[in-house]
């Protein structure tokens, strides 16, 4: 083995500078690692504070020792390019590590070796873990609100149909293939509401009537995301297209409306929805409080929506236009086969990310009386009977909401590398 020179590392002695390097680092993680899951501190024998100072020491040189620049190793380089660049990030990088590691004891505890699944009562959760019995209980009402539980199979149903009709676009036939836009557009939404409403709501068909009151829970969080999604596209894409005409009233109203939606607080517009419109609406007309929030949500971010189309069409330079005019295709023609799919295709992180906002803002409904998941989880923590889980709970909701964002934003990223190409 070449002998170190600390000076002047070269192609030589590199493979001493890498393995005394990753020897060093792997010394300080390994006694932070015996601290927090075995409470063994091998430097024990040192003053208190040499010893809680040490590990970082070791650590910090061992990254300083293979700090190479041009290395040659890919993996190397990577790490010194972007988190061992010098002292201060060395140490920065080894106290997030060993934050990390510190962490992991206690949260396993809590979460799982501790927990507590079993039992039916308040009383079985002894433990100093999480009490997953509360979870368990309340499952139902979190997931269906308080729908009645003899017509929770109507909620599955519409939501085993709506997936069925989703996958339509996966029939292998070019007449079909002609009118999926139309049908992902316009047809899709109509037959999704027809059958969310009349087959959960009931009234019709001779199906028992459940006021939207008592819809709620997980189920509801996807009926009002689902819905406001569909909606808010397309009329984001016109008003997008409005803000950029050539036409003075269009361009002015629309500019007009996405300034004010972009201006008002979501929460306000619940209100507005809840409260307020209804006393502008005749007498012997009525509209369901559901349907209402939805529309307020949809408007408000649809104007999101307009903008981030908006930036995709102003990034397409000005020849696709004039290719598109130069083949005779008039204002609709032009921008439904030329200019639309370029622009979202390059918007499509953006849209992703207003989508994921919209996910996230629906919680705000349990404002105007609507209980989704969130709601219903304010609600179980304020029973007498299970006071004091409610970090349960939000652990629980957190866990649903990383795993609805995260699907969203894997299957926006796949898009994002199908239609990948280079302008």
């Amino acid at each position: 083995m070449n002998k170190l020179n600390f000076l002047r590392p070269n192609i030589e002695n590199l493979n001493t500078y890498l393995y005394s390097g990753i020897f060093l680092i792997s010394i300080a993680i390994l006694d932070v690692t015996l601290n927090s899951f075995f409470n063994t501190n091998i430097t024990s024998f040192l003053p208190n504070f040499i010893s809680f100072l040490l590990p970082l020491i070791i650590g910090t040189v061992g990254l300083h020792i293979i700090r190479i620049e041009f290395s040659g190793i890919k993996n190397l380089d990577l790490l010194n390019k972007n988190i061992n660049t010098n002292t201060f990030n060395a140490v920065l990088t080894l106290l997030i590590i060993f934050a990390v590691i510190k962490s992991i004891p206690p949260f396993l505890s809590w979460f799982i070796i501790d927990a507590t699944i079993s039992g039916d009562t308040k009383e079985a959760c002894t433990g100093t873990g999480a009490c997953w019995t509360y979870i368990k209980i309340w499952l139902n009402r979190f997931i269906y609100g308080m729908y009645p539980n003899e017509l929770q199979w109507r909620i599955n149903l519409s939501f085993i149909a709506l997936i069925a009709l989703a996958f339509v676009g996966l029939i292998p036939s070019e007449k079909i293939k002609k009118f999926l836009t139309l049908y992902y557009v316009v047809i899709y939404p109509i037959i999704a509401f027809v059958l969310i409403y009349y087959l959960i709501s009931g009234g019709a068909f001779g199906l028992e009537w459940v006021e939207t009151g008592a819809w709620g829970g997980l189920s509801l969080t996807f009926i009002v995301s689902f819905f406001c999604l569909i909606f808010c596209f397309p009329v984001g894409m016109f008003l997008a297209l409005g803000r950029r005409s050539e036409l003075p009233t269009v361009r002015y109203i629309s500019v007009g409306f996405i300034e004010f939606w972009r201006g008002v607080p979501l929460i306000t517009v619940l209100f507005m929805s809840s409260v307020m419109f209804p006393m502008f609406l005749p007498e012997d007309f009525f509209m369901d409080k559901l349907v209402r929030v939805i529309i307020a949500i949809s408007l408000f971010e649809a104007a999101y929506v307009a903008e981030v189309i908006r930036g995709g069409l102003q990034a397409l330079p000005r020849g696709q236009y004039d290719a598109a005019k130069s083949l005779g295709m008039g204002y609709w023609k032009m921008h439904i086969f030329v200019i639309l799919p370029q622009a979202l295709k390059l918007v499509i992180p953006g849209i992703a990310n207003t989508f994921l906002a919209l996910v996230k803002d629906t919680p705000l409904i349990f404002v105007v009386g609507l209980l989704e998941l969130v709601g219903m989880l304010n609600l179980a923590k304020t029973n007498p009977e299970w006071l004091g889980f409610a970090m349960e709970g939000y652990v629980f909701a957190a866990i649903i909401f990383w795993i609805i964002c995260y699907a969203m934003s894997k299957y926006s990223y796949n898009l994002e590398q199908k239609y990948k190409t280079d302008r």
